[in-house]
């Protein structure tokens, strides 16, 4: 197989371009391929500062790293479009030679205005070609004056039909709804149009799957890859990923950029399946898959031409599958386990009475206790779950009215797990704690229940009571109950 482009703008990476990767990367991988990260920043207005570093921390973070980027480097290297002028400055010194591009003298001012007035008469803003059939003494005389013009590309009337992977065979005869495009900027960087396709010439791409954005502009891509005498790569573009309204995704709701996602300890296995469950190229939609079935499963030509809605009201659930399936796995268990107790050490600091919490046999008893019960990671640390981490103050007037039979309970629970020694299962518990209450006089099972809950965790809701007592052990039990013997 052959290699496989995925090309980013220089910006933030959010849930589309996570997706237009993912897509890359498991086609990729399916076919014995190679996925090539290239990073777009020829546009200099629109650079952000450290964005084509997160966009590389993102991929790896999500488990879908290139085989080469600007970071890993390779052989078709450099990867990033602003340190390849040359390539860009031969290839258009190629197409003047031949009369397939042209030098435009056009200024700002004249170009506003024809936007303007298109605008005005509800038209498609386009350039009217004024600089297309000028002579080669008004070209000389111009660049007398202006030495650095912007290229354009001299379009043709009839573009050639291309077959789309996932859209099937296109025709867009740009040439009558478009003027001719700007290749090469004055200031020398080119424009997406001739970046690409130069790049993916010289990189060997042999296939490119992107944004059906870019659909209607292929045809334009495909005249400059004729006018320079070399055979494109196979496209494939994707369908639009929208909110589950059909809304646009928009990167100003700020909350749709994986950093944001990883921050609130979200996994980015679950990010990978709810943007390929919500859209096609897969014989079944079902939830819970993991990478390596992503990439055995994929079909590209399964992909349709709707838009995916993307549901992120569903994220916590898809979390709580995989978070649920890491538990189950006993390596992934063990990293899970480290990032708890730094979870609990930056939450509760200082205020940790007792750094037992930390030990790495209470945390994955505590991880195993509650699988399936938490969406993330950091639930474990939220108000429902302090009571794991630090003793609750229980007010004692607050279990006396719960039930008048207090200090019975308590010692009750105390001889309880003296017989019970240090193994403790919930079955067992709860048995146990249904006779316990039997002896008690004016004290419900409910009411006990509850009871021992707040004694316990200071809350009235919560676990079931035997899995509290499992999960603090024992002994954390014991003093526990003391402290309200105490009170």
């Amino acid at each position: 197989m052959g290699r496989i482009l995925a090309e980013e703008a220089a910006g933030f990476m959010h849930l589309g371009s996570l997706r237009t990767a993912l897509y890359n990367y498991i086609f990729a991988k399916k076919h014995q391929g190679s996925f090539i990260l290239r990073l777009e920043d020829t546009d200099q207005t629109r650079l952000v500062p450290g964005a084509a570093e997160n966009i590389e921390d993102m991929l790896e973070w999500a488990g879908i790293p290139p085989d080469e980027s600007p970071r890993r480097g390779g052989p078709a290297g450099p990867y990033q479009q602003s340190q390849r002028l040359e390539l860009y400055a031969q290839a258009t010194d190629t197409l003047l030679k031949t009369g397939a591009a042209y030098p435009c003298f056009c200024s700002p001012q004249r170009l506003g205005l024809l936007k303007k007035e298109a605008l005005r008469n509800s038209q498609t803003p386009r350039y009217d070609n004024r600089c297309r059939n000028l002579s080669q003494e008004q070209v000389a005389q111009r660049l007398a004056k202006d030495p650095k013009p912007a290229i354009r590309f001299r379009l043709k009337e009839e573009a050639p039909a291309f077959q789309d992977l996932v859209y099937g065979w296109n025709r867009h005869d740009v040439a009558s709804v478009e003027g001719d495009p700007i290749i090469l900027k004055s200031s020398g960087f080119p424009t997406y149009h001739l970046a690409n396709v130069v790049d993916d010439h010289h990189m060997g791409i042999s296939h490119v799957l992107r944004g059906c954005e870019w659909l209607a502009s292929t045809p334009k891509h495909l005249l400059i890859y004729q006018a320079l005498g070399w055979q494109p790569p196979q496209f494939a573009h994707l369908p639009l990923l929208l909110n589950r309204d059909g809304s646009k995704l928009s990167k100003r709701q700020g909350d749709i950029f994986l950093e944001q996602f990883a921050a609130a300890g979200f996994l980015p296995e679950a990010l990978l399946d709810i943007v390929t469950n919500c859209g096609s190229g897969f014989a079944e939609n079902q939830m819970g898959r993991t990478l390596p079935e992503l990439i055995t499963q994929f079909d590209l030509a399964r992909i349709t031409c709707h838009s995916a809605l993307l549901d992120l009201e569903k994220l916590p659930e898809f979390n709580r599958l995989h978070l649920r399936q890491l538990v189950s796995s006993e390596a992934q268990r063990h990293q899970l386990v480290g990032k708890l107790q730094a979870l609990v050490e930056d939450t509760f600091g200082s205020h940790l009475q007792d750094r037992a919490v930390l030990d790495p046999a209470y945390t994955e008893r505590i991880l195993l206790l509650r699988q399936g019960h938490i969406c993330r990671l950091q639930d474990l640390v939220s108000p429902a779950y302090t009571y794991l981490w630090i003793r609750p103050a229980v007010d004692r007037v607050q279990l006396g009215a719960i039930s008048k039979e207090a200090d019975m309970i308590a010692r009750r629970l105390l001889g309880l797990l003296e017989r019970l020694g240090m193994t403790l299962s919930q079955d067992v518990l709860n048995d146990e704690l249904k006779k316990l209450s039997e002896g008690l006089e004016g004290t419900k099972y409910s009411h006990m229940m509850k009871f021992l809950r707040l004694a316990l965790s200071g809350q009235l809701q919560g676990p079931a009571v035997a899995e509290m007592i499992v999960s603090l052990g024992p002994k954390e039990v014991r003093e526990r109950i003391q402290m309200v013997l105490c009170s």
